[in-house]
């Protein structure tokens, strides 16, 4: 047997141990909000125990964590040292996700398996990559004597929030500084550039009335509806932008939430809502905050007796291929083609997502892992989110193929 036939055949007879591991992660709620995920990291670390690695605890301090919006926050890294002289490649996951939300015909933390699948909150998006990252590290393992290098696996718990408590805080901390980063993907792609996202809450102030008698108030709630046509107003401008950046299509805006009011028989006082607006590469974020909140600030002067207020939530980065990641890109092409049986291209997505916070930090990275050809299919962020196995089991075999073929001695 080849060593890739002797990784296949490692992952096949141990699949089923997988397939229990991402069970057990699944089983550990990470609602995020209100992102009490401390515990999920204590207990991946007794099963990463259980397998003979060393597991480093980052307990990020409370008070960041509590300015930052969450409740608990522990990152983990698993270090493998092989024979010197080889690259440092890490492999990121995260375990934080959405709450479940209303729908499920399967229990949301159950993890259940039906018809070759696994159902579960974080089944895909990225629990997943836990196993997947995991156990291709299980596998080259066997193969230790002709490794060098080392691999670090970095479990994070914040990428709903951005990212810069996990990765961030990590890389700012000088916990870590690989040579190459692989990050949670899926399977029939690989990744190299993703979109930035821009989120930020605006506040609508008005004057609260009885609604006998309105002309003694201002309706925030009237001014907030002119702010918002004018954001889709240039919501249809955006389709006019096209990114040359395959996967990517054209900048757009979403605003996600809104709430305001006091009752039904008050001129409401005040309205909040908030926005997401997604940038594609080519993009500057500053011109692009800067464009919103002129669009907000002229759309609220037409208003007599409006005020706003505009805060930032987040600012992330589009994710930018840097020329280092080449040979992990390639590997995965060809290893993928092979396990496939198809071609996995590369391509962007226009999802934001942690691995921008390694490429600030000039880390080549990639984007791959256990998953559908789409977010769409696999559910992620709705009811039933699930994994097929087969991806799983193939995808496992992809990353421990690849990281044989870039840690092996001459």
């Amino acid at each position: 047997m080849t060593a890739y036939e002797q990784l296949d055949a490692w992952i096949d007879a141990h699949f089923d141990e997988e397939v229990s591991f991402l069970q057990a992660l699944v089983q550990v709620p990470t609602d995020t909000p209100p992102g009490n995920n401390a515990p999920h990291a204590e207990r991946t670390a007794e099963l990463l125990l259980d397998f003979g690695f060393e597991v480093e605890q980052h307990a990020v301090p409370d008070a960041e964590v509590k300015a930052y919006g969450l409740t608990t926050l522990t990152n983990l890294i698993v270090r493998r040292p092989y024979a010197t002289g080889g690259r440092t490649i890490a492999l990121n996951a995260h375990g934080d996700v959405v709450p479940p939300g209303a729908g499920w015909t399967h229990d949301p933390y159950g993890g259940e398996v039906d018809d070759g699948k696994l159902y579960g909150r974080a089944s895909a998006v990225s629990k997943s990559d836990f196993a997947t990252y995991t156990f291709a590290v299980r596998a080259i393992e066997t193969l230790k004597s002709q490794l060098k290098g080392a691999v670090e696996l970095h479990f994070t718990y914040d990428e709903e929030f951005g990212g810069e408590l996990g990765p961030g805080w990590l890389l700012r901390n000088r916990l870590t500084r690989p040579d190459l980063l692989l990050a949670a993907g899926f399977s029939y792609q690989v990744v190299t550039a993703h979109n930035g996202c821009l989120q930020m809450e605006v506040t609508v102030h008005g004057r609260m009335a009885h609604a006998a008698i309105p002309d003694t108030g201002v309706d925030a709630l009237q001014g907030a509806v002119a702010i918002l046509s004018a954001l889709y107003d240039q919501n249809r401008l955006y389709r006019q932008v096209t990114s040359k950046v395959a996967g990517i299509t054209h900048p757009y805006l979403n605003v996600g939430r809104i709430e305001g009011g006091t009752h039904t028989n008050v001129v409401p006082g005040k309205v909040v809502f908030k926005l997401d607006r997604r940038m594609i590469p080519e993009e500057n974020p500053a011109e692009v905050e800067a464009t919103i909140r002129r669009v907000i600030a002229e759309a609220a002067a037409a208003s007599p007796g409006i005020t706003v207020e505009i805060r930032r939530l987040l600012l992330a980065n589009a994710l930018q291929p840097l020329p280092g990641n080449r040979p992990l890109v390639e590997a995965l092409r060809k290893h993928g083609e092979a396990v496939f049986g198809e071609p996995i291209p590369t391509s962007g997505t226009p999802l934001y997502t942690d691995v921008r916070l390694y490429g600030e930090a000039g880390i080549p990275a990639a984007i791959y892992g256990a998953g559908p050809r789409t977010v769409f299919e696999s559910n992620a962020k709705r009811a039933d989110e699930h994994l097929l196995l087969e991806d799983l089991r193939r995808a496992t075999k992809v990353v421990a193929r690849t990281l044989f073929e870039l840690l092996q001695r001459d």
